[in-house]
């Protein structure tokens, strides 16, 4: 199954990624993941992308782009996966296609998580104080909100009109939301 996870910052795609991604036997790719492993190992995309969520951006196509081709190359992807953090914008979905056309395959469904913005708020400024999430200030929290609506949020359309988009509301105990998710998906 190929899959992608859709839904804001905060929403408990990583959390409802790993549970999908067990349920079906594939990897959950994540590209914060990705980004936050470069940032800690302090590599040169790690520094660059350090930069650019200290900002409230997010990092560039060119460079999400060539990340996620390279991550579906690898084997553990043959017989499908969950993207997570991918795509974010109306170009990376038109370079996602080009990359699943080039090895012959297509996406089953893209899930959305449906939460409030409010309640997203909440559960990024919690998680900083947690996770000691230097990035997750309600400054940039509602910045990357705005970003959201504005850039991600019309790829919603863009696979409701192609008759892949499954929405799930995301609000509540995360066993609750993994079986709306499950039922939904089968």
């Amino acid at each position: 199954m190929r899959l992608i996870i859709l839904g804001p910052p905060g929403a408990g795609k990583g959390t409802q990624a790993s549970r999908i991604a067990e349920h079906f036997g594939i990897p959950a790719i994540s590209t914060g993941d990705i980004f936050r492993a470069n940032i800690k190992d302090e590599t040169e995309l790690g520094l660059q992308v350090k930069e650019i969520l200290a900002s409230g951006g997010y990092v560039s196509d060119e460079i999400t782009n060539a990340i996620v081709e390279d991550r579906l190359g690898q084997d553990d992807c043959a017989r499908g996966f969950l993207l997570d953090g991918y795509p974010r914008t109306l170009a990376q979905v038109e370079a996602l296609d080009s990359v699943l056309a080039a090895h012959g395959g297509a996406l089953d469904h893209v899930l959305e998580l449906t939460v409030d913005d409010d309640v997203v708020v909440g559960r990024l400024l919690k998680r900083a104080e947690t996770e000691g999430r230097s990035d997750d200030t309600e400054e940039v929290i509602r910045d990357r909100m705005a970003i959201y609506h504005r850039e991600t949020r019309p790829l919603s359309e863009t696979y409701r009109s192609r008759g892949l988009l499954v929405e799930v509301d995301g609000d509540g105990a995360v066993d609750d939301v993994t079986q709306r998710i499950t039922t939904a998906l089968t």
